[in-house]
């Protein structure tokens, strides 16, 4: 069962490396930031816009990487719109912490969006790959706090 499970989440992984979702440049975007990841070369722009109201209403990204970070880049911006900017940060927080911390799950079985984002959660393994599954999310941060750049060096 564990092995049909950890097959599923690399075929979703593979699935979102090579047709990644939202790779483009929205021209109403209000919110950019760039992000690299100098261990590997993986290189992300987020871009988002968000209403006065503090709501992302289109998140997209353009770059290039690894399969994990483009697939996390691409399943970042399918879960984040429509969440405000106060969701979005404490989605970040939780798939943060299931990328970093034994033992952490997707937790709330009524949140969709983690749930989603447990197919990442497999770089807990490889500490030199979190910093693949999280680049977007920092670059989104950045973005979102209007700084323009953000490493994780």
């Amino acid at each position: 069962m564990l092995d049909d499970l950890r097959e599923l989440y690399q075929e979703v992984i593979l699935d979102h490396g090579r047709n990644p979702r939202n790779l483009r440049k929205p021209p109403e975007a209000n919110r950019h930031a760039h992000g690299h990841n100098p261990m590997c070369g993986d290189s992300v722009v987020v871009h988002a816009t968000v209403d006065d109201a503090g709501v992302i209403r289109d998140v997209a990204f353009e770059g290039r990487g690894c399969a994990i970070s483009v697939a996390s880049a691409s399943l970042m911006t399918e879960v984040l719109k429509g969440k405000s900017q106060a969701e979005a940060q404490a989605l970040f927080e939780q798939f943060h912490d299931m990328c970093t911390k034994d033992g952490t799950q997707a937790g709330d079985p009524d949140n969709e969006e983690l749930e989603r984002l447990q197919v990442l959660a497999g770089v807990r393994e490889f500490p030199m790959r979190v910093k693949c599954a999280t680049l977007a999310w920092h670059t989104l941060n950045a973005a979102m706090a209007g700084g323009d750049e953000v490493t994780t060096e």
